[in-house]
């Protein structure tokens, strides 16, 4: 009815159309007028970063590599007696400490107390008959120049007393070994050191050079620790030297620290004393013999050690702390760097070896470079960060007053 009532008075509809249009005029007015934030609308930039940075120098620093070795005693003596007898006596105490030329075993001298006065008296017997041909050619001689006695039997008589001389020294020679053999009956210590198990007891049958030994004497202060190096590794350090690149005492005596089984440090420094000149054909390495002293006897040969051995020192290292750097998605060693500007770059790195905590830089940054050490997570390449130098760091402080 209403539709009709419209259609039937057209001023109606003419009416209502113009205030319609206004209303929707209004309404697209109103969507596309401007709100209280819209000034605000675009995002503002974000803040610098906060970041913690660490300037880097060039710092002398040592070069350790840690290699895995065994001790080794440093003297050991198997002692064996030199005469053959009855052992009658041990004059020593097991595992104890004995100096060189101790005694620790007598055998039975008696035969050769005999001996030794059976020698004496051959040799008396034997200057007894050079004395009585010593006085026929004194007697001869002068009986010759009266032509009583004639040159040949002066000539006889002198070559008997040159025999009989002869056997003068020979019988000394009895007597000295007879001697010696007398003493050889006390069996010393040829070295000074600790001594083992013996073999032997009181009342055993020893023979002169015998296969087993009566006891073993082993010195163990010093000792000696045996590690191996890669070949490899040996050539690297040899041509480091020869560039300067790496710098040895001029001894060239390389420091040592020991590690034990147990993880804990030896307290006593040693030292390389040399390297073999053969590589096992086996392990490709070479061995380095190194001298540790060992008043206490804490080690004992045959202990499994490590030893960290210092190579030389570079006195121009760039050093940057491992929590520094990152890898990228490559697996290469990068860093990020806060320039002159405050803006964040991106470096990639080539590192070298690990030196305690840090690495050991040779490309991707110079000295006077900001390394960023906290806030990676918060900085990006490009953007700018709020920098705030590191506390240095005990290593650092050390290397300084080194370099000074």
């Amino acid at each position: 009815m209403r539709r009709s009532a419209a259609r039937s008075n057209p001023h109606v509809y003419r009416r209502a159309t113009p205030a319609l249009l206004g209303g929707l005029l209004l309404l697209a007015a109103c969507d596309q007028a401007p709100g209280p934030g819209a000034a605000n609308a675009a995002p503002a930039a974000p803040p610098p970063a906060a970041v913690t940075v660490l300037t880097l120098r060039h710092q002398p620093a040592p070069v350790t590599t840690v290699l895995p070795g065994r001790t080794s005693a440093f003297r050991v003596a198997e002692v064996r007696p030199q005469v053959g007898g009855v052992l009658r006596e041990r004059l020593f105490t097991e595992g104890q400490e004995v100096t060189a030329g101790q005694p620790l075993f007598r055998i039975d001298p008696a035969p050769f107390q005999a001996a030794l006065e059976t020698a004496e008296a051959a040799h008396a017997r034997a200057e007894a008959s050079a004395h009585s041909a010593e006085i026929t050619v004194n007697r001869y001689r002068p009986l010759v120049r009266a032509r009583a006695v004639s040159q040949q039997d002066l000539d006889i008589a002198e070559a008997a007393l040159r025999q009989a001389q002869a056997d003068v020294a020979s019988a000394q020679a009895a007597v000295d070994v007879a001697r010696i053999n007398l003493g050889y009956t006390v069996v010393n210590s040829p070295i000074a050191g600790r001594t083992g198990r013996s073999s032997v007891t009181v009342g055993a049958l020893v023979t002169a050079n015998q296969g087993s030994a009566l006891v073993t004497v082993t010195q163990l202060d010093p000792i000696y620790v045996d590690v191996t190096q890669p070949s490899s590794a040996l050539l690297r350090q040899r041509r480091d030297v020869a560039e300067g690149v790496l710098r040895r005492d001029a001894e060239d005596r390389a420091k040592a620290v020991l590690i034990l089984e147990d993880g804990t440090e030896y307290s006593r420094p040693g030292e390389i004393q040399f390297s073999e000149v053969i590589v096992d054909q086996g392990t490709g390495s070479v061995t380095l013999r190194a001298v540790f002293p060992n008043p206490d006897g804490l080690l004992m040969p045959g202990m499994f050690v490590r030893a960290r051995v210092e190579e030389g020192i570079i006195d121009q290292a760039l050093l940057v702390p491992q929590q520094a750097v990152l890898r990228t998605p490559r697996g290469e060693p990068m860093a990020y760097v806060v320039n002159a500007e405050g803006v964040v770059e991106q470096r990639i790195l080539k590192t070298s070896r690990a030196i305690g905590t840090n690495w050991l830089v040779t490309e991707g940054v110079a000295p006077g470079d900001r390394v960023v050490l906290e806030g990676v997570l918060r900085i990006r390449p490009g953007a700018r960060a709020n920098a705030t130098e590191a506390a240095p760091r005990p290593g650092q402080v050390a290397a300084a007053h080194a370099a000074n």
